[in-house]
């Protein structure tokens, strides 16, 4: 499932930063999802995964010494921390020439964007039959 929301953004001191606050939103939109799907009935067993393409920021999710560089990250983005911790959400790196969004937002080459395109699903009505 993908979610997108545009916002305007506080700015931030560091790409680190900037990419660890964005896992942030996406744990909070992960435990809204859960919560929302909880009150239809459905039940999600084992950790919720988010397949992130910064290794950075989910090395300072997983790494509980690892501070000295990031003191400057606000309290709450440590939730992404303990959502880890207690293996309410897993954490991935997918490179982002296999992020599917990232077709929609970043530019790509012809060759991973024809690939990614091709996932989508989407026909050319007018590419000759």
């Amino acid at each position: 499932m993908v979610t997108w929301r545009s916002k305007k953004q506080d700015v931030s001191r560091s790409n680190a930063e900037a990419e660890y606050r964005v896992m942030a939103h996406i744990n909070y939109e992960m435990m809204w999802l859960k919560n929302l799907l909880l009150e239809f009935g459905f039940r999600h067993l084992g950790p919720m995964s988010i397949f992130y393409d910064n290794q950075f920021a989910i090395y300072i999710a997983q790494n509980q010494e690892f501070q000295e560089r990031t003191k400057h990250i606000e309290v709450d983005c440590h939730l992404v921390r303990d959502a880890w911790t207690k293996k309410v959400i897993s954490l991935s790196f997918t490179p982002s020439s296999k992020q599917l969004a990232d077709l929609l937002t970043k530019t790509a080459s012809p060759k991973v964007f024809s690939v990614l395109y091709s996932k989508l699903g989407m026909v050319d009505n007018y590419a000759p039959a």
